[in-house]
């Protein structure tokens, strides 16, 4: 009876361990052995948080007075004050120039990237070599930031919201390139089996077969996009790229705290209300209802 008692894997009994060990010898190795690259980039990655902290300058008696100097700005911002009534209509104006760089950079960039897409898919180019130099190009276009983007444009059209347009379109496109691609790649094979089998061709089959399933997909992400670049927008008008937030940088440099305030809180109630929209938008595409 004392024997059915005892624990197979008790340290007195080894057999059942080297069994045990021999059997599952990939569960019984180092931690070290399976994970070297892991211990790599975990040490590298600690390097260079230490050189940063050390080279960076980053002290606690530089925070504390950036913070005494924050209040003193703070202070200075209160109340929000547009000025005018004119000036006000201004600020407006130029809010309706910003959701309009957004939105067609937006829209500019997902009508160019959806053809794209399927060029960067696995599952419907057939054409290897095309499908890695599509990626690889979209990888460079995803590379370069928006603000980079922003001051080449700039050089090339001069400064106004046209620049500010071609710079969302450029980091759009390859950010939606790649998630129309992946959605792509992701999507169920067995509609287009279906598709195909009742003698329907290739342009059919992704018709019928990958189109309905992506679009809700697809139009979600697009509408994200467009909240996001809503901001963006704003930060770009700083390099000269239209928009509020050109009148922002032109405050800023003018020291005229009052009225930067007012454009601050107008930038965020404007996003705010664009964030809300697209969240109800976004439910109802996907079908779930918004909160």
């Amino acid at each position: 009876m004392s024997d059915l008692t005892v624990n197979p894997l008790a340290t007195s009994d080894l057999a059942p361990r080297e069994l045990l060990r021999r059997r599952y010898a990939s569960h019984f190795k180092p931690f070290y052995q399976d994970n070297l690259m892991a211990i790599f980039i975990g040490l590298v990655a600690l390097v260079v948080f230490i050189f940063g902290i050390y080279k960076l300058e980053m002290t606690f008696a530089r925070l504390w007075g950036g913070l005494g100097e924050l209040g003193k700005m703070v202070v200075l911002m209160l109340p929000p004050n547009p000025e005018s009534w004119a000036m006000t209509k201004v600020y407006l104006y130029a809010v309706l120039e910003t959701l309009a760089i957004a939105l067609l950079g937006t829209l500019s960039a997902a009508l160019a990237a959806f053809p794209l897409g399927f060029l960067a898919a696995r599952n419907t180019t057939i054409n290897r070599l095309v499908q890695f130099m599509a990626r690889r190009s979209f990888d460079t276009l995803r590379g370069v930031d928006i603000l980079i983007w922003a001051l080449i444009w700039i050089n090339v059209v001069g400064l106004g919201p046209f620049a500010g347009v071609l710079a969302l379109f450029m980091a759009d496109l390859g950010i939606f390139s790649k998630l129309f691609s992946e959605a792509i790649e992701t999507a169920d094979h067995k509609p287009v089996e279906g598709v195909l089998s009742t003698g329907g061709s290739k342009l059919t089959s992704v018709r019928f077969g990958i189109l309905p399933q992506l679009m809700p997909v697809l139009l979600s992400q697009v509408l994200y996009a467009f909240e996001s670049n809503t901001r963006s927008a704003s930060i770009i008008g700083i390099v000269g790229a239209g928009g509020i937030g050109l009148i922002l940088s032109e405050q800023i440099r003018t020291m005229e705290f009052q009225q930067m305030s007012f454009v601050i809180l107008l930038i965020l109630i404007t996003v705010a209300i664009i964030d809300f929209l697209c969240s109800k938008l976004r439910f109802a595409i996907i079908g779930v209802r918004a909160r």
